[in-house]
C-alpha cells in the first residue's frame, strides 16, 4: 500500500453521525461546530472546526510532546513545542491553577532554526509547580498538550533522606491535617485526569498493558542500561510524563562536549556535522528550517558504537541548503550553519566538514572522566559508611521487580549500577539506593531478583495473618510487629497518589505511586548497622555490532577485584570453550567471541554478587572485500591511450547486495559503446573500452546490503605523449657571454614525467637551425655560445617515456642587454613587529643584470655585527638571530649596477607584552565628573607608540566598557558620573604587542540627594487617529510572456488596518489557490506562478474598514 505524501490537504473521513451533526450546525447558523481527531502523539487533543479542509491547509497538530521539565528551584525552566499547521498558527501557554500574565517571569519566544516555540519560566519557585498547556489555533482547529512543571531541591548531604523526599514530594505535602481529605480527593481527581490523558485510552485492557510497560521502563533503576529514548516516550517518562513518576526516573543531564562547527562545501559535494554528547544516547533529534530531517538518501544519520558521537551527512548539496542545521538532545541543543558556493576557489574559501578534531579520544577523556566522577561517589559513601554517619534510621521510597514503588523503615544500604551525573545528587541517590533493610527482629530484603520479590510478599501476608486480619488482595497493606492493617480497595486506589510525611509524628506512612503493598511503621525509630555497599559496576556492557567470521569483545569492570561472575547468553549460561572465552584481569571481566555466526546473536548478560548488566550482540553480515583483493585493486592501474581498462574485484556478504561503479563521483552504467559491468553473486567485474587520456581519474566500486555499505578506491592513468611546453620564454640573464631564459613545463604531461627537453636554436638572419641536444627535465636553460647584441631563436620539445611533445618556439631573445634592479616580491611589507628574544628575517627578491652590488643599512648607517646579512643570485636576506629592543629601527636595502638601483625600506620594531600601569587615584574636581590620574608603565620610556586605555564599570550595570583609548599621557577625565552609583576603573598599558593586565582602582561612589518630584500633566484629549483607507502606491500595467510568472504590487493606508480583496473580472480571488497572496505591513500583493490567457483581464483592490472604502485597478496582458 502506497502512503500518501505528508501534507495537510487531505479529506478526513468521519462516520455518518460526525457528518450529520456537522450539516446541522451549518445549516443552523452554528459556525463552532466541532470535530474530535486522534493525534499520532500521545496526549495531544486535537479539534476541527470544519468537516473537509481545502487542499494545502491542515488544522494544528504537534510533532513531539512538549518536554516535561524538572527544575531546581531558582533555576530557570525550559518549556518547547514543535507545531506543524497550515496556516502558521497561533500558539499560546496556559497553566491549570494559575496565570502567566507576569511577561517578566512567563517569557514566550519562536526560534526561527528550529521551528520551536518556547516559555521560559525564570527564578522558579514551588508556587510554579503546576500543569502547563500548550495551546495552538488556526482557522480550522486547534491542538492542545499538556506537560507539567516539578521542581525539585539541591540535595548537598546523601544521607538526609527525608528532606530529600519531603522537598520531592512537596505539591502534595499538607501540614493541615484537617483540610487533608478534601484536599486528597482533588489531588486524586487530578492524577486520574493526567494518567488517563498519558495513556490515551479509555479501554481498561489497554490500559493495564499500558501501565506494565511503563512498569518495565522504570527497571533501569535497578543497574539495567536504560531504555531508549522511544521506549520512555512511549510510557510517558519523557515529555509530558506523569510528574511522579518522572521524578523517580531521572535521566542524566545531557549537554554537547564537542558542538556542531559550520561547514563550507561546494555544489554537487557532500557536507558534515558531527557532534559529541556527555553521556551515551542512542538517537538525537537533527532539524534545519523548522523540519525533523530524517535518514535517507539525502539525509545519512549515524551514531557510533558507544552512542557518543552523532553525524548528519548531506547529499548532493545545492543552494537550496544553504542555511542553520541543529542537533537537539534532550533539552540541550547546538546550531551551526551550512554555506555552499558553486566555486571555493573563486570564493576564496577551503571545505570544511566535521569537528576537525579526533573525537574518538574526546569520548575516551569524556569516558574516562565519567568513570572517575562514579568511583569518587562509591569512595565518599563508602567513607561516610566507615565513619558510621549513614546508621540514621530513614523511611524510603524505592523499586520492587517489576518498576512498582514500595515503602520500607529500616537503615539506608547503597548500590550503584548506572553512571550518572556527578552534579545531580537526586540521580546519584536515586541510583545508589537499591536494598533497604528493615527494623530488627524481623527480616525482609528487597533485592533485584524475583524470587526474593516474592519472598518478600510471602513473608509479608504471614506477618499479617499472624497479628490480625489481612486482606487478600494485591494491595494489602504490611503490619510491622504484628499490628492490624487492612484498607478498603478503594482506598488504597485513591492512596497510591499521596505522600504524607510528618517528623513529629509517630506513625510515618509513605506511599509509593504503584498499588503495592505499604507498610505502617508503629513504635519509635531503631537504629541499625549500616550494610555494606557491596559490589558495584563501575562500567558495564555496551552494545555491539560483530561481523561475520570476525571475533568481537564484550568488557565491563567492577568495584572490587576479589568478586567472581557469571556469563549468560538468552538466559543460558556461558561456558569457556572454542566459541567463548572468558577471562578476568583484576576488576575487568571480558568475554570473547570467536569468529561470530549469525546464530550468536542476541542478548548477553553478566552478574556478579546480584549485580547484573546487559547487552545486545548483533551479527551481521556487511558486503566486505577480501584483503589481497583489496589491495591489489587499489593499486594504481596504468593503461596507454587507445586501450581498454579491465578492474574485477571479488567480494562476500548477505544477498542481495547492490552494485555500483564511479568514476569520479559520476555512477557509471551499462553503455554498449565504451563502458560495461558485469554483477555475480560473489563478484564484479568493469571494463571500459578504447580510453583516452581524459579518462583518467579515481575509479570507486560501492557496495551495499540491508546490513552495511563499503567502497573500494583505485585510479585509472591514461598515459599518452606529452602536450607542448608552455610559452612564452622569460628571460632571467641578458649578458656579452650569455642568455639565460625559462618556461613552463606542459600542461599535462601525458601521466609520465618529463625526463629531457630536446633543445635546437637558430641565429636571427640564418636559414639553419643548430641542434644543442638534450637537457634535463628542468624548464630552465643557459646558453654561453652567444654574441654580444645578436638574437636568437630556440625549438623546445619535452621527452617522456611515452614519447616526444610538439614544438615550442620562444620569440627573438637578444644577448647582452643591461637590466634595471627591480624587486619581485608580491607583498613586501614595510613594518613588522617582533617579540623581543625572536629572530628578525627580512628576504628581498629581485631581477638585474649584470648582477649588481647590494647594500643594508639601518637608520641610514651600517647595519651592526650581529646582524647577518646573505645575497644569492636574484635575492638578499637579513637576519638577527637574537633580537632585543635595540634592534628596533628602519632598515633599508640598496641594490645597485650599470643600468641603475633600487632601494626599499622596512621599519623593525622588537617589543614586549607591556607592563601594567602604576596606582590609579580618583578626584572629583567638578559634580558630574572624575578626574583618572595613575602612575606610567614601566615601559613607557622604552616604547613610544605605548599608549593607555581606560574600562568604567557602572554599580547598575555588569559589563565593563570603554570610555576612552589611546592615550599618551597619565590623566583622563570621565564625564555623565551619577550620583548614587558606585563607579570601578581600570587601567590598561597597550603597545604593538599586545594588553598588559589592568591597574583597578578603589570603588568611588557619591551619595545621592533624594529630591521630591512633581509633575503636572496638562489634560489633552486623544486625537482621532482613524482614516479611510488610500492607495499611495497603485497598481501598474503588466504585460507577461506566457508561461512566466507575474508579480503585482501596491501599497495602502487606514486605520483600522483595512481589509484588502482581489478581484480579476469582478471575482473574487482570495480564496483560489492559484494565485498567492499576501498583505504585510500595507503592502499588498499578488504572484501568478505562470501566466496563460485565463490570466488576461482586469485586476481590482478593494480597501475596506469602518471609516470608508477604496480601490485601485490594473490590466494584465499576456504576450506569446
Amino acid at each position: 500500500m502506497s502512503k500518501r505524501p505528508k501534507g495537510s490537504g487531505r479529506k478526513v473521513c468521519f462516520s455518518l453521525v460526525h457528518q450529520y451533526i456537522q450539516h446541522f450546525n451549518e445549516k443552523a447558523g452554528n459556525k463552532s461546530a466541532a470535530i474530535r481527531r486522534r493525534s499520532k502523539i500521545p496526549g495531544v487533543i486535537i479539534t476541527q472546526y470544519t468537516l473537509n479542509i481545502p487542499e494545502g491547509k491542515s488544522v494544528p497538530d504537534f510533532k513531539r510532546k512538549v518536554n516535561q521539565v524538572n527544575v531546581q528551584e531558582g533555576k530557570l525552566g525550559v518549556f518547547k513545542a514543535l507545531v506543524t499547521a497550515e496556516p502558521k498558527p497561533q500558539v499560546t501557554w496556559k497553566r491549570v491553577r494559575g496565570s502567566i500574565s507576569d511577561k517578566q517571569k512567563y517569557q514566550t519566544k519562536y526560534d526561527d532554526s528550529t521551528g520551536e516555540y518556547i516559555l521560559e519560566v525564570r527564578a522558579v519557585t514551588g508556587e510554579d509547580e503546576d500543569t502547563y498547556k500548550c495551546i495552538a489555533v488556526n482557522d480550522y482547529g486547534k491542538a492542545i498538550c499538556s506537560t507539567t512543571l516539578n521542581v525539585t531541591d539541591h540535595v548537598t548531604d546523601p544521607s538526609d533522606f527525608r528532606k530529600m523526599l519531603r522537598k520531592t514530594n512537596s505539591n502534595i505535602f499538607e501540614e493541615n491535617q484537617t483540610e487533608k481529605t478534601k484536599e486528597r480527593d482533588e489531588r486524586y481527581r487530578d492524577t486520574l485526569q493526567r494518567d488517563y490523558d498519558g495513556l490515551g485510552t479509555t479501554d481498561m485492557h489497554l490500559m493495564h498493558l499500558k501501565m506494565e510497560e511503563r512498569q518495565r521502563a522504570l527497571k533501569y533503576q535497578k543497574g539495567m542500561s536504560p531504555p531508549d529514548e522511544e521506549i520512555l516516550m512511549k510510557n510517558g517518562l519523557i515529555n509530558g510524563g506523569n510528574a511522579t513518576d518522572a521524578e523517580n526516573l531521572t535521566i542524566p543531564n545531557l549537554d554537547f562536549v564537542v558542538k556542531l562547527q559550520e561547514a563550507i562545501t561546494e555544489e554537487k559535494d557532500t557536507a558534515l556535522f558531527e557532534c559529541v554528547l556527555t553521556h551515551p544516547l542512542p538517537e538525537i533529534t537533527w532539524m534545519s528550517k523548522g523540519n525533523v530531517l530524517e535518514d535517507g538518501e539525502k539525509y545519512k544519520i549515524t551514531v557510533s558504537d558507544h552512542k557518543m558521537i552523532h553525524r548528519l551527512q548531506i547529499q548532493n548539496c545545492s543552494d537550496e541548503d544553504k542555511g542553520d542545521y541543529s542537533a537537539v538532545a534532550g533539552n540541550a541543543s547546538c546550531t551551526a550553519p551550512l554555506d555552499v558556493e558553486a566555486d571555493l576557489k573563486a570564493a576564496g574559501k577551503k571545505k570544511t566538514e566535521g569537528a576537525g578534531i579526533d573525537l574518538e579520544e574526546v569520548v575516551r577523556q569524556q569516558q574516562k572522566k565519567n568513570q572517575e566522577e562514579m568511583e569518587m561517589i562509591l569512595e565518599a559513601v563508602k567513607a561516610k559508611h566507615d565513619a558510621g554517619e549513614l546508621t540514621e534510621q530513614k523511611t524510603l521510597t524505592t523499586y520492587g521487580e517489576d518498576g512498582e514503588i514500595i515503602s520500607l523503615t529500616g537503615p539506608v544500604q547503597y548500590s550503584g549500577s548506572d553512571v550518572h551525573d556527578a552534579n545531580d545528587n537526586s540521580n546519584i541517590i536515586t541510583s545508589m539506593l537499591n536494598v533497604l533493610s528493615p527494623s530488627t527482629g524481623e527480616k525482609s530484603d528487597v533485592t533485584e531478583d524475583s524470587d526474593a520479590g516474592n519472598q518478600m510478599e510471602e513473608e509479608t501476608a504471614n506477618a499479617g495473618q499472624d497479628g490480625a486480619n489481612a486482606c487478600d488482595d494485591v494491595n494489602t497493606l504490611f503490619c510491622a510487629d504484628g499490628a492490624n492493617a487492612c484498607d478498603d480497595v478503594n482506598t488504597l486506589k485513591k492512596k497510591k497518589y499521596d505522600s504524607l510525611f510528618n517528623e513529629d509524628s509517630e506513625n510515618e506512612e509513605v506511599t509509593g505511586f504503584a498499588t503495592q503493598p505499604r507498610r505502617k511503621r508503629i513504635g519509635p525509630l531503631i537504629e541499625d548497622k549500616v550494610i555494606d555497599p557491596g559490589v558495584q559496576f563501575i562500567w558495564g556492557l555496551s552494545d555491539i555490532n560483530a561481523i561475520i567470521g570476525e571475533n568481537a569483545e564484550l568488557t565491563c569492570k567492577l568495584s572490587k577485584e576479589d568478586c567472581e561472575g557469571v556469563w549468560f547468553r538468552d538466559g543460558v549460561q556461558i561456558i569457556t570453550d572454542d566459541t567463548f572465552i572468558i577471562s578476568k584481569e583484576g576488576a575487568i571481566h571480558k568475554l570473547f567471541i570467536m569468529k561470530c555466526q549469525e546464530e550468536y546473536s542476541g542478548k548477553y548478560r553478566f552478574e556478579a554478587d546480584n549485580r547484573k548488566t546487559e547487552a545486545t550482540v548483533n551479527v551481521k553480515d556487511p558486503p566486505r572485500f577480501d584483503p589481497e583483493d583489496l589491495s591489489a585493486f587499489t593499486e594504481p592501474l596504468r593503461i596507454k591511450v587507445g586501450h581498454n581498462a579491465v578492474f574485477k574485484l571479488n567480494f562476500l556478504g548477505f544477498e542481495p547486495i547492490k552494485i555500483q561503479w564511479y568514476r569520479e563521483g559520476e555512477e557509471l552504467h551499462d553503455d554498449a559503446s565504451s563502458t560495461r559491468i558485469e554483477k555475480a553473486t560473489n563478484h564484479s567485474r568493469l571494463l571500459l573500452s578504447r580510453c583516452q587520456r581524459r579518462d583518467s581519474g579515481e575509479i570507486k566500486i560501492k557496495l551495499k546490503n540491508e546490513h552495511g555499505t563499503t567502497e573500494a578506491i583505485t585510479q585509472l592513468i591514461v598515459l599518452d605523449k606529452p602536450t607542448t611546453p608552455l610559452g612564452p620564454a622569460e628571460i632571467t640573464l641578458s649578458s656579452a657571454t650569455c642568455i639565460e631564459f625559462k618556461w613552463r613545463p606542459p600542461k599535462d604531461d601525458g601521466g609520465s614525467p618529463v625526463i629531457n627537453y630536446i633543445m635546437e636554436r637558430q641565429q636571427i638572419g640564418r636559414n639553419t637551425w643548430k641542434k644543442i641536444g638534450e637537457i634535463p627535465g628542468v624548464p630552465f636553460y643557459r646558453d654561453t655560445d652567444v654574441d654580444r647584441g645578436r638574437k636568437y631563436c630556440y625549438r623546445i620539445r619535452a621527452l617522456t617515456s611515452e614519447g616526444v611533445s610538439e614544438v615550442m618556439e620562444t620569440e627573438d631573445l637578444q644577448a647582452g642587454i643591461l637590466v634595471r634592479p627591480k624587486f619581485t616580491n608580491k607583498k613586501m611589507k614595510t613594518f613588522m613587529v617582533v617579540r623581543a628574544g625572536n629572530s628578525v628575517r627580512v628576504t628581498i627578491n629581485f631581477e638585474a643584470s649584470p648582477p649588481p652590488d647590494i647594500m643594508w643599512l639601518k637608520d641610514n648607517g651600517p647595519v651592526p655585527k650581529r646582524v647577518t646579512v646573505s645575497n644569492s643570485d636574484g635575492a638578499s636576506q637579513m637576519l638577527i638571530p637574537l633580537s632585543e629592543r635595540s634592534d628596533s629601527g628602519i632598515y633599508s636595502i640598496l641594490v645597485k649596477n650599470l643600468a641603475g638601483q633600487e632601494t626599499f625600506s622596512t621599519e623593525v620594531r622588537v617589543t614586549d607584552d607591556p607592563k601594567p600601569p602604576g596606582p590609579v587615584e580618583i578626584e572629583e574636581n567638578v559634580p558630574g565628573t572624575v578626574q583618572v590620574t595613575w602612575q606610567p608603565s614601566p615601559d613607557e620610556k622604552l616604547d613610544d607608540r605605548l599608549h593607555y586605555t581606560i574600562s568604567k564599570l557602572d554599580s547598575t550595570k555588569h559589563t565593563w566598557t570603554t570610555v576612552a583609548d589611546r592615550l599618551f599621557n597619565n590623566k583622563f577625565t570621565v564625564c555623565n558620573i551619577m550620583h548614587g552609583r558606585e563607579y570601578h576603573f581600570r587601567v590598561y598599558a597597550k603597545n604593538d604587542m599586545g594588553v598588559s593586565a589592568p591597574s583597578e582602582s578603589a570603588t568611588w561612589a557619591v551619595g545621592k540627594k533624594k529630591e521630591k518630584l512633581s509633575l503636572i500633566l496638562p489634560n489633552r484629549e486623544e486625537p482621532d487617529l482613524r482614516c479611510a483607507p488610500d492607495f499611495i502606491v497603485p497598481l501598474k500595467l503588466h504585460a507577461a510572456p506566457k508561461g512566466y510568472e507575474c508579480y503585482m504590487s501596491c501599497a495602502v493606508t487606514g486605520n483600522p488596518k483595512p481589509r484588502i480583496t482581489w478581484y480579476r473580472n469582478h471575482v473574487c480571488l482570495n480564496t483560489d489557490t492559484n494565485y498567492y497572496i499576501s498583505n504585510t505591513c500595507g503592502v499588498c500583493s499578488m504572484l501568478i506562478l505562470s501566466v496563460g490567457p485565463k490570466d488576461v483581464g482586469k485586476y481590482t483592490v478593494t480597501a475596506e474598514n469602518t471609516v470608508g472604502r477604496s480601490e485601485c485597478s490594473t490590466m494584465l496582458s499576456v504576450r506569446e
